[in-house]
């Protein structure tokens, strides 16, 4: 379900993948039985591509990854976590349209 620029983390590669990243990262919670997650997908992709270099995008899938949506509070889904510096800057929640997702990344990249 990830595009050319989304890669899938889990659990267990979130700590190296996203906290330890030297570039601000992207995480999108979702699952696959969720509506809404998969009507993101397509923007999340076009947000991997177009920001790609600048910014890292990734998603995890909710039901087999339990401990990191838990360790920072995921209650509902679509889920977009930015991380920078290891710590979350943003978060958006719910089917939200591209400009919306692009002011949150512009405000972590400046």
């Amino acid at each position: 379900m990830a595009g050319q620029f989304v890669t899938e983390v889990n659990d267990s590669s979130f700590e190296k993948e996203v906290l330890q990243s030297s570039q601000p990262v992207m995480v999108d919670f979702w699952a696959a039985w969720c509506g809404p997650c998969r009507a993101l997908a397509p923007v999340v992709d076009e947000v991997a591509t177009q920001y790609n270099g600048q910014i890292k995008v990734m998603k995890m899938d909710v039901d087999s990854n339990t401990s990191t949506p838990m360790r920072y509070g995921i209650r509902g889904i679509p889920a977009l976590l930015i991380f920078k510096d290891g710590k979350v800057a943003d978060q958006i929640v719910g089917f939200v349209p591209k400009d919306t997702i692009d002011k949150s990344i512009i405000k972590v990249l400046a």
